[in-house]
């Protein structure tokens, strides 16, 4: 195991503990409102202060993006982190949630980790070395038909905006796919693409944090990513695609028409 991987998986690990820990007490944390439909606990403050901690006592002078502390130091080694993927998921006691872990080494990602502590799976992943659950190496589903394929998504709640523009993609894969969910975990949704549980997935508006890690996931598994006109500027604009190479293409042909030319610049 590359040793930059171990220390991401340990990190991740510790904040699953606390996340764990605290899922009963739920109704008693601190919340505080961060935008529209966006919150923060003191169990994410916590869990992303135990990641941050072991990371830097490792790699004391590599750089950090994360959710609640924003960005600091080096940009030649940055670790993007998620502490609590599912926030709002965690505060309903709905279970679907993660922890999301990735290491980007001079622009590209090199190490990625997705940890589901209600579940104890952990996903993880280095770039050329493929990518396992609980150790067993995964890969994309073989699905060749979009009417026969799964999909995952999720509403851009934080930005009403973009709601028109994701209702018409919303309304152009419904019927021609098998089913679309919505479980409110990005980071789990491109977990599940890399192991063969959803087929493909589509977002707008993530930030690099909910996907950096689900990204390399799926590469490594042999699947597709890009952003919605099919280009690779994903972690910026943070409107997502992925899937199997089948139904990632597949899925690009049926939502690119319904892009508006302001959404496409």
């Amino acid at each position: 195991m590359h040793p930059m991987l171990n220390i991401a998986i340990r990190a991740a690990r510790a904040a699953g503990d606390i996340i764990v820990r605290h899922m009963d007490r739920v109704q008693g944390l601190e919340v505080s409102p961060k935008g529209y439909n966006d919150f923060v606990t003191e169990v994410d403050r916590m869990a992303e202060e135990a990641i941050i901690r072991r990371i830097h006592k490792a790699y004391p002078h590599h750089g950090i993006i994360a959710e609640e502390s924003g960005q600091q130091g080096s940009d030649k080694y940055q670790w993007i982190i998620d502490p609590l993927d599912g926030t709002i998921n965690y505060l309903h006691g709905f279970p679907q949630y993660a922890v999301s872990v990735a290491l980007r080494h001079r622009g590209i990602l090199e190490q990625g980790v997705v940890y589901d502590p209600l579940r104890q799976e952990l996903f993880t992943a280095t770039r050329g070395a493929g990518a396992l659950m609980n150790d067993r190496r995964i890969r994309v589903s073989q699905q060749k038909r979009l009417e026969h394929a799964l999909i995952g998504t999720g509403f851009p709640f934080k930005d009403q905006e973009r709601l028109d523009i994701y209702l018409a993609t919303f309304k152009a894969l419904s019927p021609i796919t098998s089913g679309i969910r919505r479980a409110g975990s990005a980071a789990l949704d491109l977990a599940y693409i890399a192991c063969g549980r959803l087929d493909g997935f589509w977002e707008f508006g993530l930030r690099e944090w909910d996907m950096a890690a689900g990204v390399l996931l799926v590469q490594e598994a042999g699947g597709l990513v890009s952003d919605l006109n099919g280009d690779h500027d994903y972690l910026r604009t943070g409107n997502i695609a992925a899937g199997n190479p089948k139904i990632f293409k597949a899925m690009i042909r049926a939502i690119q028409p319904h892009l508006s030319g302001s959404f496409q610049q």
